[in-house]
C-alpha cells in the first residue's frame, strides 16, 4: 500500500462539513486546521489533523512538507467550453472598440467563428490545443473540470469534440466531466429553419451521445437569438428521456425566463443568470437548482452586470463558480481569479468563493461524494499555494500561486517544490 504524508501546512483547508451543498452561512465554514497534516493511502485520503497528529502514523509514508503553505481541496471548474480550434483575436479586438456580444456574432464572430475552425480540425489538433488548455488549468490548481461540447453544431463534429474530451480523460491527469451543448447556436445552414436543427439535436444528435456515452449532461444556450424558451425545453426534455442530466445556460444577455425553465425541469444547474431577477431566484430555491456564476465572461464581455449572489446565497441557494473557460467570452482557465472577481464584484467573502468552487461545484458534477473537500475517504486531489492564508488566494490576483497540484495522491505539477523525502 503506497502512501503519502502531506506535513505542515499553515491552513490544511478541509471544507468538511455536512454531506450536501453549502448554503447560507455554511459557505463561510471552512473546517481548517491551522498547522494542519493529511496522511494519503492508496490515492485516498485515509486522515486529516495537526501535523503533530500525522506525524504519528506516518512511519512507511513519503513525505511532502508543506512548508507553511496553504493546502486546498483541488478546485472544480463547473463550466467550462475546453475543445476548441483557433481563438477568437478579433472579436477581442472589436470589443476593445466598442462593439457588443450581439453586433459580432451578427458580423461573423462569435460562436460560429470558432465553429468554423472546430470543424476544420482533426481530432488530433483538436485534441492537441485542448491538452495545452488541460494544463492551464493544472497550473492553477484545478484537478476537475465540467467540459461541453457546442462548437460542431453537426453531428460528425459535435461527436468529434466529446470523443476528444473522453481522450482527455484517458490521457491526463484531470479528471473531465462531459457535457453536450448541441444546442449552443443555430448553424449558417439552418438560420432560415431553425426547428430544423432543433430536430437534428433530438433526433440524430442526442441518440447517438447517448448510446455512445459520451455525455453526463446535456446544456442549452437558452437565450434570445440562440434557442428560446419552446426550443429548449423540448431540447432537454428528449435528453433527460435518454438518460443524461440537465444544465441550462440562462439569462445571460435578456431575462429570457431560463431560470424559472431550469426550476421546471428539476436541471442540475443554472448556468450565467447576469439577468435573472427575484422571481428567477425563487423558483430556482422552490426547486433547489444550483447557479453557476461566470463573472470571467462578465468581467471579458466589458460588461458590469454580474449576477446577484449576494441576494441568492441569503435565499439559501448552494451557489457555484466557475471560469467559463473558452476562447470569446472568457478565455481564462484560473479559478483564483474567478474567486477575486466573486469577492470584488459579487460582495461573496474569500470562504464563500472557495466553498462555491469546490465543494458546492463537486456536487454539481455528481461527485461531492469523491472530491471538493479534504475528508477521510475522498480522493486525494489537492494543491500547495505559494502563502499563509487562503484569502490571498482572492487578494493577490493576476497570476498562479500555486506550487504544486496532486490527482489522486500523485504529484501532476510543480513550479518548485523541492523533492519528497523518505521518513
Amino acid at each position: 500500500m503506497s502512501s503519502l504524508a502531506v506535513l505542515h501546512a499553515s491552513q490544511l483547508v478541509t471544507l468538511a462539513g455536512p454531506k450536501r451543498p453549502r448554503v447560507g452561512r455554511e459557505m463561510s465554514e471552512l473546517a481548517i486546521i491551522p498547522g494542519g497534516g493529511m496522511l494519503i493511502r492508496d490515492g485516498k485520503i485515509d486522515s486529516v489533523g495537526t501535523t503533530n497528529q500525522i506525524k504519528e502514523s506516518v512511519a512507511d509514508a513519503e513525505i511532502v512538507d508543506a512548508g507553511g503553505r496553504v493546502v486546498l481541496p483541488g478546485f472544480v471548474d463547473a463550466h467550462t467550453h475546453l475543445v476548441f480550434a483557433g481563438n477568437r483575436l478579433d472579436d477581442f479586438e472589436r470589443r476593445a472598440r466598442g462593439e457588443t456580444y450581439e453586433q459580432i456574432a451578427a458580423a461573423g464572430g462569435g460562436i460560429w467563428s470558432t465553429v468554423e475552425k472546430t470543424r476544420a480540425a482533426s481530432d488530433s489538433d483538436l485534441f492537441e490545443q485542448a491538452k495545452k488548455h488541460a494544463s492551464w488549468f493544472l497550473k492553477c490548481g484545478t484537478t476537475t473540470v465540467e467540459a461541453k461540447s457546442g462548437y460542431g453544431l453537426a453531428v460528425n463534429d459535435e461527436l468529434k469534440i466529446l470523443r476528444v474530451i473522453r481522450r482527455l480523460n484517458d490521457e491526463m491527469p484531470l479528471e473531465f466531466v462531459p457535457t453536450f451543448l448541441g444546442a449552443h447556436a443555430v448553424p449558417h445552414e439552418d438560420r432560415q429553419s431553425p426547428q430544423r436543427y432543433v430536430d437534428l439535436v433530438i433526433h440524430d444528435m442526442l441518440p447517438r451521445v447517448a448510446k455512445e456515452k459520451l455525455a453526463e449532461f446535456c446544456d442549452v444556450f437558452c437565450e434570445q437569438g440562440y434557442f428560446d424558451i419552446e426550443q429548449s425545453k423540448e431540447i432537454l426534455t428528449a435528453a433527460k428521456k435518454l438518460g443524461l442530466k440537465l444544465r441550462i445556460h440562462a439569462d445571460q444577455l435578456t431575462n429570457s425566463g431560463g431560470a424559472k425553465l431550469a426550476a421546471e425541469l428539476k436541471a442540475t444547474t443554472a448556468d450565467h443568470l447576469e439577468k435573472t431577477d427575484e422571481r428567477g431566484i425563487a423558483a430556482m430555491k422552490s426547486a433547489r437548482i444550483q447557479p453557476v456564476l461566470l463573472p470571467g465572461s462578465v468581467l471579458a464581455l466589458g460588461s458590469t452586470c454580474y449576477p446577484r449572489a449576494r441576494e441568492m446565497i441569503e435565499a439559501g441557494l448552494a451557489i457555484v463558480i466557475a471560469t467559463d473557460f473558452n476562447p470569446g467570452s472568457s478565455p481564462s482557465p484560473s479559478m483564483p481569479m474567478m474567486l477575486s472577481l466573486a469577492c470584488t464584484q459579487m460582495r461573496m467573502s474569500p470562504a464563500e468563493a472557495l466553498t462555491a468552487s469546490t465543494i458546492n461545484a463537486a456536487y454539481t458534477l455528481g461527485r461531492g461524494d469523491k472530491i471538493g473537500s479534504l475528508e477521510p475517504g475522498k480522493l486525494a486531489n489537492f494543491s500547495i499555494f505559494d502563502c499563509e492564508d487562503y484569502r490571498e488566494l482572492a487578494y493577490w490576483f493576476g497570476f498562479s500561486q500555486a506550487h504544486s497540484v496532486y490527482v489522486r495522491g500523485e504529484r501532476v505539477w510543480s513550479g518548485g517544490l523541492r523533492p519528497s523525502a523518505k521518513n
